[in-house]
């Protein structure tokens, strides 16, 4: 592989810089990937380098390794920010984004349909140190001005949003605070930066749980925090502190996994539009929740402002009995019942998040359950959810 001129990466298509952003055969003794370096201890040669410090790229295991400034710079470039933090998974990503910004008083905007580990992070650990939290409608768009505080420091988004896949308006939501000194923040593991980039759109951190689609594979937990100009500094200091230190062998694996996302994303995207088809011509189905459908209310949002779809969605079925949906997921072969998502197999969950939305009220009747779609065939995942209903029908 020739070395690109400098420069030249700024044109790239995402589907070529996921192949070739953070990695140099060139400093490698010519092989393609770039080491796995493990250690705590960073040698300095001499006293005047150990009292400098920051004047060598790398003091201590925990502050990073050239394994992790890999990955780092193939996501920021990839995002198009100034700093990519890692972390040890997607959830301390969100954890250690929001404590960048806030301190005792201040109050943040909560997107209501945010995963549901976040909510809990606001509603106990952040009250606790004296910060506020307002739900809001996911869309709520230019309203968001409404809710603002004086002492609103951050808004917060997710779009589409957790397990009920509301589409949000990025953009009128980013131009209604701009006026303001207050932060947006994005939890964007859905698309990837592959089919959207938050700090186009004017968000300053972009956040994504590598664990799902950038690792791939369902063998390691990471995540990631990218950072525009104006906050690089706030999340950097942020991460350091607070010691988030991903292990070498996971961030191997999130740039291994980065080598594949394009081809495994545009299957995953093939592979849940067919079924997500499929399911809506079942008689059992009430409602599909997918913003790339044509019929989905978030569609046009989704079509004006991203470049493709995962592969995760939901559905609500019409109303019956726990037993009968007990009999459909307990004897599904090819769609295993886990939490997490993102890697190469099938995955189906049931939900209800009426006990925790608060802003907004979820009013479906039957049950709703979060397919993940894998690197299945799709006639044999169509195949066994087809069996699925002929055991929920029969448990009737």
């Amino acid at each position: 592989m020739t070395k690109p001129k400098k420069g030249s990466s700024a044109t790239r298509h995402p589907a070529t810089a996921v192949v070739h952003n953070g990695r140099d055969p060139a400093q490698q003794h010519g092989f393609v990937n770039p080491p796995v370096y493990r250690g705590s201890t960073v040698i300095f040669p001499t006293l005047d380098a150990i009292e400098a410090y920051d004047a060598q790229p790398y003091k201590y295991g925990r502050h990073g390794t050239p394994t992790t400034a890999a990955l780092e710079d193939a996501l920021c470039r990839l995002e198009g920010g100034a700093r990519t933090l890692l972390t040890v998974s997607g959830y301390q990503a969100v954890t250690t984004a929001i404590l960048a910004f806030v301190k005792a008083g201040d109050n943040i905007l909560m997107v209501d349909s945010v995963y549901q580990p976040t909510r809990r992070f606001c509603d106990t650990l952040l009250a606790r140190l004296g910060v506020s939290t307002t739900y809001y409608d996911p869309l709520i768009g230019a309203g968001i001005a409404d809710l603002i505080q004086p002492n609103t420091r951050l808004v917060f988004t997710e779009s589409p949003g957790s397990l009920t896949f509301e589409m949000q308006d990025i953009g009128a939501i980013v131009k209604a605070v701009k006026a303001r000194d207050i932060f947006v923040l994005m939890d964007n593991t859905w698309a990837t930066p592959l089919y959207f980039r938050p700090l186009e759109h004017g968000v300053d951190v972009s956040i994504t749980a590598c664990t799902k689609y950038i690792v791939g594979h369902a063998d390691a937990m990471l995540g990631a925090i990218t950072a525009n100009e104006r906050t690089a500094r706030l999340v950097e200091d942020a991460r350091a502190t607070l010691g988030g230190c991903p292990g070498t062998e996971e961030t191997f694996l999130g740039l291994r996994g980065l080598r594949t996302l394009s081809v495994r994303l545009e299957r995953h995207q093939r592979s849940g539009l067919a079924v997500a088809e499929w399911l809506q011509g079942r008689p059992e189905v009430e409602r599909l929740l997918h913003p790339a459908l044509p019929s989905d209310p978030g569609h046009g949002l989704w079509k004006a402002q991203f470049d493709g779809a995962s592969g995760l969605f939901s559905v609500i079925l019409n109303p019956a009995p726990r037993k009968a949906l007990a009999a459909m997921l307990d004897g599904l072969e090819l769609f295993g019942m886990g939490y997490s998502w993102g890697g190469f197999e099938s995955l189906i969950i049931p939900f209800n998040p009426t006990r925790y939305r608060t802003a907004t009220a979820w009013t479906a009747e039957g049950p709703a359950l979060r397919l993940h779609i894998g690197l299945d065939e799709v006639s044999d995942l169509i195949a066994d959810l087809e069996a699925g209903f002929e055991r929920l029908n029969a448990a009737r």
